[in-house]
């Protein structure tokens, strides 16, 4: 690689890892970014890649929101278990499920999302006490497997589905369902990694490269999302939310 490429994968790294620690979502930049750097390479090592240099930035988020937010360790766990069974599960069926089937589906699914997340102002701007139920540890247990098995098929936008499951499931702000989002992709990376490595779907030098600046611009998003709380983390999941229909729009009709 010249010196430009270099340069231009590590702030499309930097760049998704900000993003990502925040409102998730960092896929929607290094993804692109890769393709555009390596037009040649298949659709799984572009995931493959991506994944091994956000896994680091979502270590390093997950890592600071624990020391700064308060959450429950069980339902912590059960995030955890249910995203990396079903994300394996869908890493190993990436390469039978056409992604042009998906688009319309998720299309669909973030346009009901950011409608409500915009029509209800109050959403996600109060944080409820959790009282941790048998039956919130199943409805948390299904939709880590539901969202798990999607990012480890597809995954635009998954940050964000974990963030709206969990506001509109659990009754959290923005801020927390932001912190639990990271060890639920956390883990969706993690599964869909030990899969996507043995394949050899992982280009390892340019994952572990982009991952330094991930870490650091995660570094970054974490802060900002820190210091200003939950009304500017709706904000920019709204615009982030707003930025993912229209690529997703786009290469649905487009291609």
């Amino acid at each position: 690689m010249d010196i430009w490429t270099l340069v231009t994968l590590i702030g499309f790294a930097f760049t998704a890892g900000a993003i990502d620690a925040a409102v998730g979502g960092g896929g929607l930049i290094q993804i692109p970014g890769l393709m555009s750097t390596f037009p040649q390479m298949q659709t799984a090592t572009v995931i493959g890649t991506n994944k091994l240099s956000s896994i680091f930035g979502t270590a390093s988020a997950a890592y600071t929101f624990l020391k700064k937010v308060s959450l429950q360790w069980k339902l912590l766990t059960v995030i955890a278990i249910c995203a990396l069974i079903s994300s394996f599960a869908g890493a190993a069926c990436l390469s039978m499920i056409p992604q042009s089937i998906l688009r319309p589906f998720v299309l669909v699914m973030l346009i009901v999302i950011a409608i409500y997340t915009f029509a209800k102002k109050d959403f996600g701007q109060v944080h409820a006490q959790l009282e941790i139920t048998t039956k919130l540890l199943i409805f948390a247990g299904i939709g880590s497997l539901l969202i798990g098995f999607y990012d480890g098929i597809f995954g635009p936008g998954t940050g964000s589905f974990f963030i709206f499951f969990f506001i509109r499931v659990l009754g959290v702000d923005f801020l927390h369902a932001s912190a639990l989002s990271k060890i639920g992709n956390f883990m969706t990376n993690l599964a869909a990694l030990s899969f996507l490595i043995p394949t050899g779907h992982v280009l390892v030098g340019i994952g572990l490269m982009m991952a330094v600046a991930n870490v650091i611009g995660s570094v970054v998003g974490v802060r900002v999302a820190l210091k200003y709380g939950s009304g500017f983390v709706r904000k920019i999941f709204l615009v982030l939310v707003t930025v993912l229909i229209c690529r997703i729009g786009y290469q649905t009709f487009a291609g």
